[in-house]
């Protein structure tokens, strides 16, 4: 017999949950994205640090910065409810962004590597993290006619994943939830030259343990494996919010990964440099990434 509280919550909460989530996401449709992204600020900044899973992120971030005090813990923790607030807000205009307009809203720096990953006729790997407006990433690949299977997350509640969806129409390429069918999409996708991009900063369980700042943590291999399996570049892309909403998305280099002829090996190594890279970008900006998951065992 199905159990009753599962029933409740996708029959009853979640319809609830995305009526309210369709409302804001009308009300920030009728506003500039500027104006909305300063509301959704005020909102995630007001709201955000008195919800109960603020207490992993604070557990988080002594995790990752031991030597932070509780003010600067507190004062992260902040920007970061600041920050969700800001994207969040941002979805309904994220089709009409215009990417290297002139306006400046979005820079892009790297632009030579996404040319030369476009036109080389080879597969390639491409990696972000939740960082800044992370849905960019994917827009500027668009803007320089890559095309890309996303690998993404779907939400929990099946109405939101489906506006989500919705706000990501102007990005080009197919758009796939992780598990087996995504799993088989992607390696479609790069048997055939194409091109994959990846979130890779949330914990997997049935991952393998990788050094992130400092500690052990499950880490999805996929990267790795899939650039060892077609001998192709990883392409780390990098958002980062300026201010209000604007942004600058860098496209770097491609990583250089290990390539021993020891598999195990090579993919363990391969993903502590990946979260090497992660950490220095979330270093930098701390207030800018989702310190909501249990990224850690102690978390």
């Amino acid at each position: 017999m199905p159990d009753f509280a599962k029933l409740v919550r996708h029959w009853v909460l979640h319809p609830l949950e995305a009526l309210l989530v369709y409302a804001l996401f009308g009300l920030f449709g009728l506003m500039s994205i500027d104006r909305a992204s300063a509301i959704g600020a005020w909102i995630g900044r007001t709201l955000g640090p008195r919800l109960p899973v603020t207490a992993r992120a604070q557990r988080n971030l002594r995790i990752a910065f031991p030597d932070k005090s509780d003010a600067e813990i507190d004062a992260i923790v902040a920007g970061m409810w600041d920050h969700l607030g800001r994207v969040a807000a941002e979805y309904p205009h994220l089709p009409h962004i215009v990417i290297g307009g002139r306006d400046r809203r979005v820079i892009v720096h790297g632009t030579d590597v996404i040319d030369l990953v476009r036109d080389d006729g080879k597969p390639a790997v491409c990696f972000s993290a939740h960082l800044g407006n992370w849905e960019l990433a994917s827009m500027v690949a668009t803007w320089r006619n890559l095309p890309l299977t996303r690998v993404y997350r779907a939400a929990n509640n099946r109405f939101v994943d489906r506006l989500v969806r919705h706000s990501r129409r102007a990005i080009s390429g197919t758009l796939v939830p992780k598990g087996s069918s995504g799993a088989r999409e992607a390696l479609a996708t790069l048997n055939g030259k194409g091109h994959v991009a990846l979130l890779v900063d949330q914990k997997l369980n049935d991952g393998i343990a990788v050094p992130f700042f400092g500690r052990d943590a499950m880490t999805a291999p996929a990267v790795a494996q899939l650039a060892l399996k077609f001998d192709c570049p990883v392409i780390p892309v990098r958002v980062e919010r300026l201010e209000g909403a604007r942004f600058l998305v860098t496209v770097y280099p491609p990583l250089v990964m290990p390539r021993t002829g020891d598999r195990p090996a090579d993919i363990r190594a391969g993903m502590a440099r990946i979260n090497q890279v992660l950490e220095g970008w979330i270093r930098e900006r701390p207030e800018q990434w989702l310190w909501l998951h249990r990224r850690w065992p102690e978390s």
